[in-house]
C-alpha cells in the first residue's frame, strides 16, 4: 500500500503568499497539508487542509512537526534548525524563498546561522532577512514544483 504524501507549514512565520501557492497546490493534486501554529491561521476550507494548533513556546511547532512527520513527507519552512532536524528524519525541508534544504547545505546554513546569533548576542548588529519578492515567491512556486513532480513519478 502506498504511503500518502504530506505537506508539514512551519504556519507561524510561513508567508501568506507561499501558502496560497500551497494551498493551489495541494488542490491541484490531492495533497494534505497540515499547518503547525502556535497561533490561529485562516485557511480555506478542504478536506486535504489539517491544522495543528500547540501552544505557545520555544519549537513547540517544530517538535510537532518533527515527532509527526514521516521519512519522505515535505516540510516547508524558513527555520534552519527545523530544516536540519527534517533532513535528519529523511523527510525534504524546503525554505520559504524556494531552497531545497538537504544533508550538505542545511549544515553550513545552520553553521552561518549560528554565527550569525553569536554575533548578535555580542552586541553586533546584523541585518534580518531581506522581505519577500516575487522572485523569491516565483523560486518558491518552481522548487516546489520541481520536488513534487520527482516524488509524484517515484511512487
Amino acid at each position: 500500500m502506498q504511503i500518502p504524501l504530506r505537506i508539514w507549514i512551519d504556519a507561524d512565520a510561513c508567508p501568506g503568499p507561499i501558502r496560497e501557492i500551497l494551498y493551489k497546490t495541494g488542490k491541484r493534486l490531492g495533497i494534505e497539508l497540515i499547518l503547525v501554529a502556535n497561533q490561529s491561521v485562516r485557511v480555506p476550507q478542504s478536506e486535504l487542509i489539517r491544522i495543528i494548533t500547540v501552544r505557545d513556546g520555544a519549537d513547540i511547532a517544530d517538535n510537532t512537526i518533527v515527532e509527526q512527520m514521516r521519512g519522505g513527507d515535505i516540510v516547508i519552512t524558513g527555520d534552519i534548525p527545523l530544516a536540519a532536524r527534517v533532513v535528519e528524519k529523511q523527510g525534504i525541508a524546503i525554505g520559504t524563498r524556494g531552497e531545497l534544504f538537504d544533508d550538505a547545505s542545511v549544515h553550513g546554513q545552520l553553521a552561518s546561522r549560528n554565527v550569525m546569533e553569536h554575533l548578535r548576542s555580542a552586541g553586533v548588529e546584523t541585518s534580518g532577512p531581506r522581505p519577500l519578492s516575487q522572485k523569491d515567491i516565483q523560486t518558491f512556486a518552481n522548487s516546489l514544483d520541481r520536488i513534487l513532480t520527482r516524488m509524484l513519478k517515484q511512487r
